[in-house]
C-alpha cells in the first residue's frame, strides 16, 4: 500500500464476483463513483443525503484500492461490481446530471478515523430490504436530510463522531506497492520497515513468528528469521526472501488481522507508514545513507580502475557524484550521478559479488570487510561475535566505550557499546552497525592492533575525539 492514500486516476472493475469468468473494465475514478451513485441512490433525494452517500461510496472504493484488497489476493482488478460484497456498477449506464456535478466536486474527498491513515471501509446498505448494523442506511439518510441534517451529521449519525473528512487528496495513477526488487538480507529502506512492522503485528496472532527487535528498515538476520517462519506457516517457499508472493501474502494476512476492510478496523497509524529513508541520493545530500553509498564506492574503487576513490564523510559532493557517474557508466546504467533504487542495488550486489569471489587476505587487511548485512539488536551470528571482539579491543584504548560479553548475540549491552563508539568517532548514534560503522570499527581496530597512534586526518571521514 502507498504511504498515504491518494485518488487514483482510474479504477479497474471486475464485472461479477471475484472468481467469475467475466471481463474487467477500467474507467476514471470519478466516472466510477458517478456510475455507482447513479446505480444505488435516486437523483431526487435531498442533496445532503446524496452527498453523504457519495462520501461513503468514495471511501469504500478507496479502502479497497489502498489496502490492495483484491490485488494482494492475486486478482488483476481493484473492485468487483458484485453487490454481495462491493458496490453496484452497471457498465455503460446513463449518469444523472446532479449526481455527476456532486461527484466532480467531492470525488477527491474521503472518510477516515482520526489518527488512522486508511480510508474508512464505509459500509452501507439500503436500510429497507437489507440492514447493516453500524453502517449507513441509504433510505435512513434521506429521512435525516429531510430533518435538516448536514452531510457530515448524517455520516456521524451512522459511523460515530470520531470521523474526519479528508479534502482534496492528491490524484495520481495507481502503482502497486510491491518493491521493484525482492527484499533479502542486506536490503534497506522503507519497504523493509513496512514488512518488519507487519510481521511484528502478525506475530501477535501467530506467536511462532519471532519478533523483530527493531523495525528500522535494515533487513538483518532477525528479519530473515521472521520471514522464513511466516513463509513456513503460509505454505510459501521458506527462503527468507520477500518476492511478490510473500509480499502480498504478508499484506493480505496483515489486512485481515487488523480488520482494515471492516468498519471496526484496528487502523494504520501515520508512524507505521511515514517514510524513514530517502528514495534518491544526489549531490548536496548528507547523512548515513550517503556514508553507506561512499563505503561501497570506496571498496569497488579498489578493484575497478574506472571508479575514482571517495572519502567516507557523509557528504554527497562533486567527488562522490563523479564516482557515482563512473560506476553507473561501468555497469551500463545512465550516468546521471543520481542514486536511485537501481543504482543502489547495482553497487550493493557488485560489492557482494567481489566479497564472494575474493580470496581471504586479498586486501591485506587484518579485519573482515563488511558483508552487506546490517547488525542490529536481536541479531545472532559469527559476524556479531567478531564485531564484539573488535569493540572490546577498542574499548581497551577508549574507556568511553564499554566492553561487552563476546556471545555473538546483539543485545542491549552491544547496542550501548556501538552507540558509544559512534559518538566517540562522530557517527550518527544509531546503535546499528551498517557499512559506515563497520568500516569505522575495523579501521580503528586495525590502527590499535598495528600499534599506530591515531592522528588528525589519519582516519578520513571521521572526527577522532
Amino acid at each position: 500500500m502507498p504511504e498515504f492514500p491518494y485518488i487514483p486516476e482510474t479504477i479497474t472493475v471486475h464485472l461479477g464476483p471475484p472468481d467469475a469468468s467475466v471481463p474487467n473494465v477500467t474507467v476514471s475514478f470519478p466516472d466510477y463513483i458517478k456510475n455507482v451513485a447513479s446505480s444505488e441512490i435516486y437523483p431526487t433525494w435531498p442533496e445532503n443525503a446524496l452527498r453523504a452517500n457519495i462520501y461513503a461510496q468514495i471511501s469504500y472504493a478507496l479502502n479497497r484500492i489502498y489496502t490492495e484488497y483484491y490485488r494482494s489476493r492475486g486478482y488483476d482488478f481493484d473492485i468487483t461490481n458484485s453487490t454481495a460484497i462491493d458496490q453496484s456498477f452497471v457498465n455503460g449506464r446513463d449518469i444523472f446530471e446532479n449526481i455527476s456535478q456532486i461527484v466532480d466536486e467531492i470525488f477527491n474527498d474521503y472518510l477516515r478515523r482520526p489518527g488512522n491513515v486508511e480510508p474508512l471501509f464505509a459500509q452501507y446498505c439500503s436500510g429497507t430490504t437489507v440492514t447493516c448494523p453500524g453502517g449507513l442506511s441509504q433510505w435512513g439518510s434521506v429521512d435525516l436530510a429531510n430533518r435538516g441534517y448536514t452531510p457530515y451529521q448524517i455520516l456521524t449519525y451512522y459511523y460515530g463522531d470520531n470521523l474526519d473528512i479528508v479534502n482534496n487528496a492528491p490524484v495520481q495513477g495507481i502503482t502497486e506497492s510491491l518493491p521493484p526488487y525482492p527484499l533479502r538480507l542486506g536490503s534497506t529502506g522503507d519497504d523493509v520497515r513496512t514488512i518488519q512492522i507487519r510481521l511484528n503485528r502478525i506475530s501477535r496472532n501467530y506467536p511462532s513468528i519471532p519478533k523483530i527487535a527493531d523495525t528500522n528498515g535494515f533487513f538483518s538476520y532477525d528479519t530473515e528469521a521472521a520471514v522464513r517462519r511466516f513463509q513456513e506457516i503460509f505454505n510459501l517457499t521458506p527462503d527468507g526472501i520477500i518476492g511478490r508472493a510473500t509480499w502480498y501474502r504478508i499484506q493480505s494476512i496483515y489486512n485481515g488481522i487488523k480488520r482494515l476492510n471492516d468498519l471496526n478496523s484496528e487502523g494504520i497509524s501515520p508512524d507505521e507508514v511515514t517514510g524513514q529513508f530517502p528514495s534518491v541520493l544526489q549531490e548536496g545530500d548528507t547523512g548515513i545513507g550517503v556514508r553507506e553509498l561512499q563505503y561501497y564506492l570506496a571498496y569497488l574503487a579498489q578493484f575497478i580502475n574506472e571508479i575514482p576513490p571517495v572519502t567516507i564523510d557523509g557528504i554527497f559532493g562533486p567527488s562522490t557524484a563523479a564516482a557515482v557517474r563512473a560506476a553507473q557508466a561501468y555497469y551500463g546504467l545512465t550516468p546521471d550521478g543520481i542514486v536511485g533504487v537501481e543504482t543502489w542495488r547495482t553497487l550493493y550486489f557488485a560489492y557482494r559479488g567481489i566479497l564472494d569471489v575474493l580470496p581471504p587476505g586479498e586486501t591485506e587487511r587484518i579485519t573482515e570487510p563488511y558483508d552487506g548485512i546490517p547488525l542490529v539488536v536481536g541479531a545472532e551470528s559469527d559476524r556479531v561475535r567478531l564485531m564484539q571482539e573488535y569493540l572490546n579491543t577498542i574499548a581497551g584504548v577508549y574507556p568511553e566505550i564499554p566492553t561487552v560479553n563476546v556471545t555473538g548475540l546483539f543485545g542491549a549491552m552491544t547496542e550501548e557499546a556501538v552507540t558509544a563508539f559512534q559518538r566517540q568517532f562522530g557517527l550518527p548514534p544509531t546503535g546499528r552497525v551498517t557499512a559506515s560503522t563497520w568500516s569505522a570499527i575495523t579501521g580503528i581496530y586495525e590502527d590499535i592492533v598495528r600499534g599506530n597512534q591515531l592522528r588528525e586526518g589519519q582516519f578520513p571521514g571521521f572526527t577522532v575525539q
